[in-house]
């Protein structure tokens, strides 16, 4: 056998089989930081962020014959210790050019074309922009009308962040020597061209890249198993938010959407408490409190993988001062009736509009809490008062995102975060109903 190398090289990829399939095949060992297709040999070299992931993921593979629509596909360690093949699209390094390769890390807030425009006009004309998806992350192809332009903005922004402490610039030159744009949209623009159409007639628009992984669901494993989503019309936009791959621990495969939650603190929860807690996770169709165990409740989810990530997510999590046991129900759904809260028609529920930005944020309880829809005026003590009853403020910061005040606070510990977005959520300020998330920055 190969000796162990970061690179797999995997063989009988066919046709039908996507980059996005590849990527959800080994995303749970860890980080891929490249993947090259070779289409006319029918295999495909990905390459983990270490060894050890690598590793980890051969000797699954070892003992589980990994399959994909149907296809058995074969991995074993490539010759290459490390890749270095570039697809077209790939940048060139230092030479220069007037398309820009930019890679977007730690993207925590959705990147648009007008976004990317914004940014980058100020160093030059821009021609073109378009934006796709791939193993590396959210990436942007942008054309100037002169190679100087390029230059002065990769040497101005490379490093930079878009928003403060997220959306971080990766960028090259590109090896294109003309982007082909056919529609003008939020993930591409000719701004040379403005009678470009918004999508192709007759089909509606789809964000590119992802046009596999929402078909992806629906096949079918080896043994006749559904594979990965069973609620398809979530999948477009569980394919939007994690690029056709899932977080590690997640599989995608959950069917139960009631979860059982024990160990809780009766004499301070109520099913708002749980609503604000869970509603990050999903959409709340109603909870019930078990009135012969006071610590138990039943909470059910709006499909089976908003519930896997509330399970996933929440498991472990401290509530006042009450470690949370958070697992599947044996109850398919709860009956509704007079000790049962309805939650499916609330306007609370955020999974309704702008799905793929909210599975985004899932996460588990962080120290930071993040507040959203907040008066124009509000101020950073406000923001203070309101929440330093819940634990002691370390940090917190007001500021303006598409003109819409937000803030930030840090609290000492998770617990104090949590206790704090579980009392203040869907409070009223000023005649504005707040939001409140966890944030994944590790400092304000």
């Amino acid at each position: 056998m190969t000796e162990p190398s970061k690179v797999v090289h995997v063989r009988n990829v066919g046709h039908e089989i996507s980059e996005n399939d590849l990527l959800q095949l080994f995303q749970p060992f860890g980080v891929i930081t490249k993947l090259v297709m070779l289409r006319a040999k029918n295999q495909a070299l990905l390459q983990m962020q270490d060894v050890p992931s690598a590793v980890n993921a051969l000797q699954f593979y070892a003992n589980i014959q990994p399959s994909i629509r149907g296809r058995n596909v074969y991995v074993q360690f490539s010759s290459h210790q490390e890749l270095t093949t570039m697809d077209q699209s790939q940048g060139r390094g230092d030479e220069p050019n007037r398309i820009l390769l930019v890679t977007i890390h730690h993207m925590l807030y959705p990147i648009t074309v007008d976004v990317l425009f914004q940014v980058f006009s100020p160093h030059g004309s821009v021609e073109k922009i378009v934006t796709f998806q791939k193993s590396a992350g959210f990436q942007a192809l942008i054309q100037f009308q002169s190679r100087q332009s390029a230059v002065n903005a990769r040497s101005t922004l490379q490093g930079r962040n878009i928003y403060d402490g997220c959306c971080q610039l990766d960028i090259q030159f590109s090896n294109l020597d003309e982007l082909q744009v056919n529609y003008n949209n939020d993930r591409s623009r000719d701004f040379t061209n403005p009678n470009l159409p918004t999508e192709q007639k007759g089909r509606p628009s789809q964000q590119p890249g992802y046009g596999d992984a929402g078909n992806m669901y629906a096949a079918q494993g080896s043994g006749g198993r559904a594979v990965g989503f069973p609620q398809m019309a979530n999948a477009a936009a569980i394919a939007a938010a994690f690029g056709g791959g899932l977080p590690p621990g997640i599989t995608g495969t959950n069917e139960r959407s009631t979860v059982l939650v024990s160990n809780l603190n009766s004499d301070r929860i109520d099913e708002d408490k749980l609503f604000n807690l869970f509603s990050i996770y999903g959409n709340i169709v109603r909870i019930k409190l078990l009135r012969n165990k006071p610590d138990h409740a039943l909470i059910q989810m709006g499909d089976g993988f908003q519930a896997e990530l509330a399970v996933h997510f929440l498991k472990g999590a401290v509530l006042f001062e009450k470690q949370l046991e958070v697992n599947f129900s044996k109850h398919p759904h709860i009956t509704q009736g007079a000790d049962t809260r309805e939650y499916i028609s609330s306007n609370l529920n955020r999974f309704n509009r702008n799905a793929a930005k909210n599975y985004r944020y899932c996460c588990s309880p962080t120290k930071i809490i993040h507040l959203s829809t907040l008066p124009q005026d509000i101020t950073e003590e406000e923001i203070v008062n309101l929440v330093e009853e819940h634990g002691t403020v370390v940090n917190s910061k007001v500021f303006e995102m598409s003109g819409k005040k937000q803030a930030l606070v840090q609290f000492e510990n998770e617990e104090q975060a949590t206790e704090a977005l579980v009392c203040k959520n869907a409070t009223t300020l000023s005649g504005s109903v707040i939001r409140i998330s966890f944030s994944q920055l590790q400092n304000i």
